[in-house]
């Protein structure tokens, strides 16, 4: 055994100490027992789980065992038929109750639960902590006619909008055609629309026109869920943005086309501005008190006319009322500008241009509450041409040539939360997405087309009592 040298002050290095544990043996019978009782665990949750599938197998099996083949037959043929008298006495019902929730529980399990956390990893929504693996949770999930809603718990640290930038790659990732999600009124969750099927794919003819309109849901297409769309007018201005073909005329034709009963009773008035010569709005002259097109200075009177009127109805409601309620005496004025580049920046008349530029402030700023209510359509939303766009609280963005210019219309963001207002093929007229004021979430909707003819049919059922051509400028 070697000698250590110690010099005096120096500490003398302690030997390791070995302790032995004592062992536990664990008998072959208790591994045994405990694997199958957490198998038979893991079983009976799967079964509770999916009782929508275990229930009627082991009802299935109960009466094939106690009563035979041919009984177990005739149940499944007795069960058979009550759906199928179901769907034929109420479809509605059947659908919604039966078949829907269903297909459901279906998709979920063969489609959504098996490839999540996979999908989830890859899209960038799950994470990891201190060795840890953490997946949003799938919730529930709904489905219908036209897609699929998926309901998810967020992660610490998760907005909606993180979704929103997700959307397309999770839709993608489940091959379906597009993803969208909005936020819930939890603040840990989220819902995912993922589409099977485009309600809006087809053209969308003209809708029926009501006696009294609702100013609170005009008609004027049909949404992505196959429902009919409905827009507030009633204390609001409506801004159109899209490119050359994009249907810009389907959404002015189509709130003209809502208004039509009002018009004919007088409860409406329509001015209309088209500075592109008349080429768009001509042909429904009988449905407006005002035309006015061609000449700048004509519409810059007219649109100070517009004004005047406001303040002398301002003045008159002012301790009153704080919204004008529509009547024959005092109707609905409704400004639709076809192009309104053409009244803010292409004017060459800067004293005109400044003319037009204050009326519209002012009637934008002051005309919702008096029932004084501007529809514009232009094909350049940039800044200088439209300065005051945040004075429109519901804007529709239709096909636009740049990634851009989608936030430029409908606000920052949009295109994040689904406005994807670049990807609208030039084969889809009229498809656009609305966002409105206060509302994070954009909605897809495709407006009706009206032909000419429906057009000058329409102007020839409902246009106005008493009506002259003397509003009609030039």
């Amino acid at each position: 055994m070697p000698l250590i040298n110690v010099i005096p002050g120096d500490k003398v290095p302690m030997a390791p100490m070995n302790v032995r544990l004592p062992a536990w043996r664990v008998p072959g019978w208790l591994l045994v027992f405990w694997w199958l009782a957490r198998g038979l665990f893991r079983l009976t949750v799967l079964a509770v789980r999916y009782w929508w599938l275990t229930g009627p197998a082991a009802l299935a099996l109960w009466v094939r065992a106690e009563f035979g083949g041919l009984v177990l037959t005739g149940v499944a043929l007795t069960v058979a038929g009550g759906c199928l008298g179901w769907w034929r006495w109420h479809p509605s019902s059947w659908l919604r109750f039966g078949w829907y929730p269903l297909v459901a529980r279906v998709r979920a399990l063969v489609i959504y639960r098996r490839r999540w956390a996979s999908v989830m990893a890859t899209c960038g929504l799950a994470t990891a902590f201190a060795g840890e693996r953490y997946v949003p949770q799938l919730l529930r999930v709904r489905c219908d006619r036209y897609g699929d809603e998926l309901t998810v718990r967020l992660l610490p640290g998760q907005i909606p909008d993180d979704w929103g930038q997700a959307a397309e790659r999770l839709a993608y990732a489940f091959r379906l055609r597009t993803g969208q999600a909005r936020s819930t009124d939890r603040p840990d969750r989220v819902v995912l629309r993922f589409m099977r099927r485009d309600p809006i794919a087809g053209i969308v003819g003209p809708l029926p026109v009501a006696d009294v309109p609702d100013f609170d849901g005009l008609a004027l297409g049909v949404g992505e869920d196959g429902r009919p769309y409905r827009l507030r007018l009633s204390g609001s201005h409506v801004l159109i943005a899209g490119a050359t073909g994009s249907g810009k005329g389907s959404v002015l034709w189509s709130l003209i086309r809502s208004l039509a009963g009002g018009i004919r009773s007088g409860l409406v008035e329509v001015w209309a501005f088209d500075p592109k010569g008349g080429m768009e709005l001509a042909a429904g002259v009988p449905l407006f008190a005002r035309f006015a097109y061609d000449d700048p200075d004509s519409m810059a009177g007219v649109l100070e006319e517009a004004v005047k009127r406001m303040r002398v109805r301002a003045a008159r409601l002012r301790g009153v009322t704080r919204q004008h309620v529509p009547t024959p005496e005092e109707p609905l004025l409704v400004l639709v500008v076809d192009e309104l580049a053409a009244l803010t920046a292409y004017i060459t008349d800067r004293k005109v241009r400044d003319r037009i530029k204050e009326s519209l402030g002012l009637l934008l700023s002051q005309g919702r509450a008096v029932g004084v209510h501007v529809v514009a359509a232009l094909q350049d939303p940039r800044k200088d041409v439209l300065p005051f766009r945040d004075l429109f609280p519901t804007r529709i963005g239709l096909r636009l040539t740049e990634p851009e210019q989608v936030d430029m219309v409908l606000g920052d963001a949009a295109r994040d939360r689904g406005a994807l207002c670049d990807r609208i093929p030039e084969s889809s007229p009229g498809v656009g997405f609305v966002v409105l004021d206060g509302v994070r979430e954009p909605l897809r909707v495709r407006f009706g087309y009206l032909t000419d003819d429906d057009i000058r049919q329409l102007g020839r059922d409902y246009r106005r009592l008493g009506d002259t051509d003397q509003g009609v400028t030039s």
